[in-house]
């Protein structure tokens, strides 16, 4: 098997473990949700796993570079989401009118905007040294450099916040 074959094996089990990881942690959200905490506690498991396995696929195919130029490929991508893939997603879901999408889409754009803004700034002062705190919004992924009274993008409060 040639190397570039084996780097594009890598990244396909790594597209895919990553995916079975959000899958799995869905299903567990779902399964408390039905109070079957056995399974839920199993599929986080699972997904938790499936993330170590996607992590070392990634190391292994070398995608994970300088913190300097991993920000640089956050911002990119970030930019490609919120300006080039989520807007036609937003319009299909509006011609198609699916309410749910349209928010679910809207949601994410605004969000990956943040991100983009957040990794430049981070870039922009990767030498800096005082501690800084991020808040990610529980509904839309919006994150913040302090806890907001309520999210600017989906109007979540503040309190429902998750500290990193």
């Amino acid at each position: 098997m040639s190397k570039n074959k084996t780097l594009e094996n890598l990244m396909t089990a790594f597209v895919g473990e990553a995916e079975a990881n959000r899958k799995y942690t869905a299903y567990a959200r779902k399964a408390e949700k039905e109070g079957k905490l056995n399974a839920a506690k199993l599929f986080r498991a699972a997904a938790d796993a499936e993330t170590f396995h996607a992590l070392k696929h990634f190391e292994v195919a070398g995608k994970i570079r300088s913190t300097a130029e991993n920000l640089l490929d956050g911002v990119k991508g970030e930019t490609y989401e919120y300006k080039e893939m989520y807007p036609p997603f937003v319009k299909q879901a509006e011609a198609d009118g699916n309410k749910a999408a349209v928010m679910s889409f809207t949601f994410a754009m605004k969000a990956e905007e943040v991100h983009a803004r957040l990794y430049q700034d981070a870039l922009d002062n990767l030498d800096q040294t005082e501690e800084i705190f991020y808040y990610l919004c529980p509904l839309c992924g919006n994150i913040e450099k302090f806890r907001p009274e309520k999210c600017s993008i989906c109007g979540v409060l503040g309190d429902r916040f998750t500290k990193y």
